[in-house]
């Protein structure tokens, strides 16, 4: 098939509704010429045209030995439970941020302060994050924290960035299964708004089960973004999927998927449309400040009523089974993509005190436009100069597309809003643009993260990886520069420029993150800096001892079969780089001491004899040689 053979080929699939993706999959016809090429105008570009096109942008993700990336990215870990941190635009993994996992190499999950921070969940090990969102003030990145999802286990969790470790998690009260979760962004992330998917019978007791019955719901789920508190939850109809906030403070919205209140697939179908559901925060807080709200069984967070009919909500109709919803950087839009229709829906946030005062009594005409994009929109992101990206999940493709343009359109003009069409690999789900989140949107770098890679990489066996791709959105056309596997579905991720996350080299003696344990410490009569001593209380037993390279305080000490040991390890080197870590062989034991740190780790010696400890993080050349002793005396 020649060049000119292909491109009319796909000029005749265009109008005959069917996407190239398609076709090449059936066929696998000019595959090797067309992977990654771009369709503008229904053209499809040779390979030679397409690789002197992208070869400038495939120069600007190369930073050089020792120099660094323009952004931190912030990937969720998906099924993993944790955060990668990536540097943009090389795509080089940074860090991983254990946070709803257990992980040896830091002690997550295992040391008492994690445990702590934890609370009750920590007897989960698993975890299924979705969303991160990095706190603002005044619409922009403050690089303070960045919060996250748990689904599996209906959790929501906060990382300090200044020491990328998680400070705080709260399991959310009376719903199951937290997975939209956005920030407010004015005048500060004052609230982290969370969506609960499924509903569920209350009190979900046993006594009902019936999902019908008006005591069945769920609820949107509003979080004290510095406490760390339910601040308030909202009852709504029908199961809510994404959200969003707007650049005032005063509203969020949520897609529904379930307008139907089904539980099986053909369904939750049935409809046309679903909704968005607005949220007047203004209206709630007051409610809630008078004292309007009533508590659910064994919860005394605030609830009001937001179902159909409340002073609280609006509900916008809008096709089928909703998914993304994403606000426009100019403040202007929420754009919620249809899922099971080709089509997004633009709602003028504007136009939302009009609903709630009754001047506008139909609620769709608050929908300014609904472009007809290609098959399974799920997210859309954006450049600052106008243009939304929608991921489309059956064409895998990503679509730019004009916002002002389908507006115009939408109100009968004659105008082609669909800049461009890229395909990427395969079937993408989130999408995310530099700053886009924020009012400094700046067009610079796009991330799709597609949900199969299929033929990308080396075979791996039946699970294969996903697909991270990155695109230089900073022209006219977009350009793939780059494939990336992941592992264990990371879902989402966040862009913020380097300048905006200052991150500390080296623990300070006084933080909060370990401050239980210095408290401990003080009953004990034990300075942490000096005191290398064993306490003994009965069967428990506290271990407290300083390590600087390459050596620990104590390399020898004695406890009693059966005994509950809590080491507490206080790392006194100052050089950013040399952590050491703690493990104790063959009792599950191990934990992370970075420069100035404080750790701690409580076990059980259930074995009689010697068993060695020793440094796992490499800190000097005879880190081997950091080793101990702990002899158990037979009970």
């Amino acid at each position: 098939m020649s060049k000119k053979d292909v491109k009319n080929t796909s000029n005749d699939l265009d109008k005959a509704g069917l996407s190239r993706r398609g076709f090449l999959g059936a066929t696998a016809v000019g595959s090797a010429t067309l992977m990654g090429a771009a369709t503008l105008g229904g053209a499809v570009m040779s390979r030679e045209s397409w690789a002197e096109a992208v070869s400038e942008s495939r120069a600007k993700i190369h930073v050089e030995p020792g120099e660094l990336d323009e952004y931190y990215g912030f990937w969720s870990g998906g099924h993993q439970g944790e955060v990668r941190v990536m540097g943009v635009p090389s795509m080089r993994e940074l860090m991983r941020i254990p946070v709803f996992n257990v992980d040896s190499a830091s002690g997550w999950g295992l040391t008492n302060e994690s445990r702590e921070i934890m609370g009750e969940s920590a007897k989960y090990l698993n975890g299924d994050c979705h969303h991160p969102h990095i706190s603002m003030t005044d619409g922009k990145y403050d690089g303070k924290y960045l919060f996250i999802n748990d689904k599996a286990n209906t959790r929501v969790a906060r990382i300090r960035l200044d020491i990328m470790k998680c400070d705080k998690m709260l399991t959310v009260p009376s719903v199951q299964a937290i997975h939209g979760l956005r920030l407010q962004k004015v005048p500060h992330t004052k609230y982290v708004f969370a969506n609960a998917e499924f509903v569920i019978p209350h009190p979900n007791d046993g006594s009902n089960y019936d999902l019908k019955d008006k005591n069945s719901y769920t609820m949107f789920n509003v979080i004290d973004a510095e406490k760390m508190e339910m601040a308030f939850q909202v009852i709504v109809d029908g199961n809510l999927d994404n959200v969003d906030a707007d650049y005032t403070g005063k509203y969020a919205a949520s897609t529904c998927y379930n307008s139907e209140d089904a539980t099986d697939l053909g369904g939750m179908m049935r409809n046309e449309r679903d909704w968005v559901v607005v949220f007047n925060i203004e209206r709630i807080e007051k409610a809630v400040k008078e004292g309007k709200f009533s508590t659910l069984a064994g919860s005394d967070v605030p609830v009001v009523d937001g179902r159909k009919g409340s002073d609280f909500t609006r509900y916008i109709p809008v096709p089928k089974n909703p998914h993304g919803l994403n606000t426009s950087p100019d403040g202007k839009y929420f754009i919620a993509a249809g899922k099971l229709s080709p089509t997004v829906s633009v709602i003028q946030i504007d136009k939302l005190d009009e609903l709630f005062d009754g001047s506008l009594e139909d609620p769709r005409a608050a929908v300014v436009a609904e472009p007809e994009l290609g098959l399974g929109p799920l997210h859309t992101t954006y450049d600052g100069r106008g243009n939304g990206y929608t991921t489309l999940f059956l064409d895998s493709q990503i679509v730019k597309w004009n916002i002002a343009e389908a507006i115009r359109a939408y109100n009968g003009e004659k105008v082609n809003y669909i800049k461009q069409k890229l395909d990427v690999h395969y079937q993408p789900g989130h999408t995310h643009a530099s700053l886009t989140e924020t009012s400094d949107a700046d067009g610079q770098w796009l991330v799709v993260l597609s949900k199969f890679s299929k033929d990308r990489f080396l075979p791996t066996g039946p699970l294969h990886p996903e697909n991270d791709q990155l695109i230089d959105i900073s022209g006219d056309e977009m350009k793939l520069v780059h494939d990336g596997p992941t592992y264990a579905e990371p879902h989402d991720c966040i862009l913020a420029r380097r300048d905006q996350i200052r991150t500390k080299k080296i623990w300070d003696r006084n933080d909060p993150f370990f401050a239980s344990t210095v408290e401990r410490a003080k009953k004990d009569k034990i300075n942490l800096e000096s005191d290398n001593k064993v306490i003994r209380d009965g069967n428990k037993v506290r271990v407290y001892m300083t390590s600087i390279a390459p050596s620990f305080g104590l390399t020898e000490f004695n406890v009693k079969q059966g005994d509950e040991v809590t080491v507490t390890v206080t790392n006194l080197d100052q050089v950013e780089d040399v952590s050491h870590g703690f493990v104790m062989t063959n009792h599950g034991v191990s934990m992370e001491i970075s420069p100035q740190q404080t750790s701690s780790i409580t076990f059980v010696a259930d074995k009689p004899g010697m068993h060695w400890y020793y440094c796992s993080w490499f800190c000097h050349a005879l880190h081997m040689e950091m080793v101990g002793r702990m002899l158990v005396e037979p009970a």
